[in-house]
């Protein structure tokens, strides 16, 4: 599973929501029930948008993995907790 975030021009929210790669939104009643929050009086047909989003360092399983030593493969200014 991963981790999109989805922009609602009709109402301004952009909303996180983790799911297959293979499942497609479309709207923002399928967004709102996936991420189970209230469509509020927005429109269940509204569209919405996936944003591209940074990704997600990977752990283990990968030969071709950075060493810990070399530091995060997202940079050093990030905020992430690389360990």
């Amino acid at each position: 599973m991963a981790i999109y975030e989805y922009h609602c021009a009709t109402n301004g929210r952009t909303i996180e929501v983790r799911h297959g790669m293979s499942e497609k939104l479309a709207t923002w009643g399928e967004l709102a029930e996936m991420a189970g929050i209230d469509a509020g009086g927005t429109p269940a047909d509204a569209p919405i948008e996936r944003l591209m989003s940074a990704g997600v360092p990977m752990t283990g399983g990968s030969s071709s993995s950075p060493a810990p030593s070399a530091g995060p493969p997202c940079g050093s200014a990030c905020g992430c907790d690389w360990n």
